[in-house]
């Protein structure tokens, strides 16, 4: 305990079962199907460990506690117990889908306040599976940037709180790299899934399109943006993706073959390179994956210049479309905000959202994959951007910054082709290295199966080290 009474950071939290907090959620789960833990036991925990860390980490918008206990009291009550593949599992919820009861303000201080009177589908899929919202997770205004942050707060990266956690799923990654929670759900429109993965140390899966429920703001930014989860594990990972995806929960499936695996290191944004680092990181991962007897070509996808218009084209608009769906005036935007969906409605009246360019590009992306089974590349340029107050910056500084740190990951909205984010290392200044495994259509297994496979290879540290719930706290001196 530290001097106030609190958990300190790092600590581990006993019961009579043992550590709980640490434990991947998988495992929370069985023991909480076998009557080892209850699932009060568990959430009340992770609530304590929340309590220990989230002054330094700022990924919660709101914390349920008392919500949270009484939804685990009804899963230790359910007959179905049992057989509950997520039995007492926390999670946290980003903070621009429904959870019943709560507001959801999309990020935005000026989103009129209004309780959701229903889960979202992939909310009520998870607590279906036994898990328990314990918190909403904050985003950067309208889920637009890549870094967490707005009036008052800015969420912080705990492998480095200098950082920021990336965005816009920012929060729930520094939620689940914390320790916080498990599991985290969150979304990907340009990359909101990926980047806060490789900036904290997580895998992350952003689905193809349609394999999980949409239905976020007014139109998943033109069919752009998908929900998935943030996890410190691939089983932890695979087993979110199934429950929200409304599949059986199982291992995912190998190929019963050694697997074709193009490898592309250019960026897709001419004059911007990654750096030596995270080229590294991904030969050494080509390193792994030969010496696993899988054969890897040198290919660049055909990312085109029209394509990169087309996703940006949506970006604009969707930044438009869901301050109108959520009835907020553009006068009340931050001005990073404004200036950003003041174009998006110029894009839209213009009808420079295409479905045809998507539609073109799709496909080639698909017949990229004709004789590979699937693509690696890096995921960021460098280590994450600074934890700072980037809504005070404007329009441009936000979208270049954006752009030259994180130029791999819109393609795949665009295509909507699914494409998985992982652990491959440790700069040695401290943070997280990161590679993208990208796939064809209905590809989300066989990313999972090889994911699996690179973790066993070269395993990762889970959490970060300063806030990892699994290390002993040291005895203080005397």
């Amino acid at each position: 305990m530290d001097a106030s009474g609190g958990l300190s950071v790092g600590a581990r939290v006993d019961g009579g079962a043992g550590t709980v907090v640490g434990l991947p959620a998988t495992e929370l789960a069985a023991r909480v199907r076998s009557g080892e833990l209850t699932a009060v036991e568990v959430v009340r925990a992770h609530l304590a460990h929340l309590d220990a860390v989230e002054a330094r980490v700022g990924a919660f918008r709101v914390v349920r506690r008392d919500a949270a206990l009484a939804e685990a009291a009804a899963v230790d009550a359910d007959p179905r117990r049992g057989s509950l593949p997520l039995a007492g599992v926390p999670v946290a919820v980003k903070d621009n889908v429904a959870v019943a009861g709560e507001a959801c303000t999309d990020g935005s201080p000026a989103c009129p306040v209004r309780p959701a009177s229903a889960d979202h589908p992939v909310v009520a899929r998870l607590r279906a599976a036994g898990a328990v919202v314990v918190g909403i997770t904050r985003a950067p205004e309208l889920c637009l940037y890549a870094s967490t942050d707005g009036p008052g707060a800015v969420s912080r990266n705990p492998w480095d709180t200098a950082r920021s956690p990336a965005g816009s799923s920012g929060g729930s990654a520094a939620a689940v790299a914390s320790g916080s929670v498990p599991l985290a759900h969150g979304n990907d429109g340009m990359g909101s899934l990926r980047l806060p993965a490789a900036a904290c140390g997580l895998v992350t899966l952003k689905p193809g399109r349609g394999v999980v429920p949409g239905g976020i703001g007014a139109d998943d930014w033109s069919g752009m943006a998908v929900n998935g989860a943030l996890a410190t594990t691939v089983a932890d990972l695979a087993l979110a993706h199934a429950v929200m995806a409304g599949e059986e929960p199982a291992p995912p499936a190998g190929p019963g073959r050694p697997l074709r695996i193009a490898v592309s290191t250019r960026s897709p944004l001419p004059g911007v390179r990654a750096d030596a680092r995270a080229r590294a990181a991904v030969e050494r991962t080509v390193a792994t994956l030969t010496a696993a007897g899988h054969t890897v070509v040198r290919r660049d996808p055909p990312v085109t210049p029209a394509a990169a218009a087309g996703a940006v084209a949506r970006w604009m608009a969707g930044a438009a479309d869901d301050a109108a769906h959520l009835g907020i005036a553009l006068a009340d935007l931050q001005p990073r905000s404004r200036t950003h969906a003041r174009i998006g409605r110029v894009v839209r009246a213009a009808g420079l959202v295409r479905p045809a360019t998507a539609e073109r590009f799709r496909e080639r992306m698909t017949a990229f994959f004709d004789d590979v089974d699937v693509l690696l590349t890096p995921v960021t340029t460098g280590p994450p951007l600074s934890a700072r107050p980037w809504h005070e910056r404007g329009f441009l500084a936000n979208v270049t910054a954006n752009a030259r740190w994180a130029p791999w990951t819109a393609a795949w909205n665009l295509a909507g082709l699914p494409a998985l984010v992982l652990p491959a290392g440790v700069r040695p200044e401290g943070h997280p290295l990161a590679v993208q495994v990208a796939g064809p259509p209905a590809a989300e297994a066989r990313l999972l199966w090889l994911a699996g496979e690179l973790e066993r290879q070269q395993p990762w540290r889970r959490y970060a080290p300063v806030f990892d719930p699994t290390e002993p706290v040291p005895a203080a001196p005397g």
